[in-house]
């Protein structure tokens, strides 16, 4: 994606959109049920609270995960997962695929593209902006090479810097879609609520259940993505290198 140079700049744009689409299902394949284990748990914390002695059906992440098999099935864990298939070989190919074309748009070939990058940020890109800054920094300073420790890690530190972002916007949501018709006047009005009641941490309620599951997917797609999109290379000089 990033710290690659020219190599980057050579790379056809239907490479890049084939290989991050493919990568966005494996890592939704692979991450699924913890995002199902999340959004019951968020649900369940927004419902009434159990009667006074009454143990919750959910007590975090894991054990979410095994009641659901036990009661359900381990089917129940992939529920949805063929329109989530579906909106990461749309949207993650387009996201994903298209961010260094638009990164080199807005840069016009100037060294640092930051200013730009961080002005057009918002929640659905932070991954792709801390990914991209973080493996710049680690290649910059020859930390590590350009291979699959290097995506690891600045994956990981994508997806918190992600979750870090995303939770407020997550819980608003989720606090929202779950209340009562009358109780907020909107999504607003609702943050407002939260922060006048509870206080800035009921913005980060379920902090590590959307930790495991934004860190995992970051992991899971970034690594996925750059591999993918490497092995597409190698073939498609193989086809035209001359026998």
């Amino acid at each position: 994606m990033v710290g690659g140079g020219t190599a980057d700049l050579a790379i056809a744009v239907p490479v890049k959109l084939f290989s991050a689409g493919t990568a966005g299902c494996v890592a939704d394949l692979v991450t699924f049920p913890l995002d199902t284990a999340k959004v019951r748990l968020q649900i369940q914390g927004e419902s009434k609270p159990p009667v006074e002695g009454q143990r919750p059906k959910y007590r975090g992440v894991f054990n979410t995960i095994l009641t659901m098999v036990k009661t359900e099935g381990p089917r129940s864990l992939y529920r949805g997962l063929v329109a989530g298939l579906q909106r990461q070989m749309s949207f993650a190919s387009v996201r994903v695929g298209l961010y260094d074309t638009m990164k080199q748009f807005y840069s016009r070939g100037s060294e640092s593209c930051l200013p730009n990058i961080t002005r057009n940020a918002i929640v659905n890109c932070s991954e792709l902006v801390t990914y991209d800054i973080i493996k710049e920094f680690i290649l910059k300073y020859r930390l590590m090479t350009d291979n699959m420790p290097c995506h690891f890690t600045a994956a990981f530190a994508a997806g918190f810097c992600t979750t870090v972002v995303a939770s407020p916007v997550d819980v608003v949501k989720t606090r929202f879609m779950n209340s009562g018709r009358g109780q907020y006047s909107g999504a607003i009005n609702c943050a407002l609520t939260m922060l006048m009641k509870e206080g800035p941490t009921a913005f980060y309620k379920g902090f590590m259940a959307s930790f495991l599951r934004l860190g995992s997917w970051n992991i899971v797609m970034f690594v996925s993505y750059e591999q993918i999109k490497r092995a597409v290379i190698r073939c498609q000089r193989h086809w035209e290198s001359p026998l």
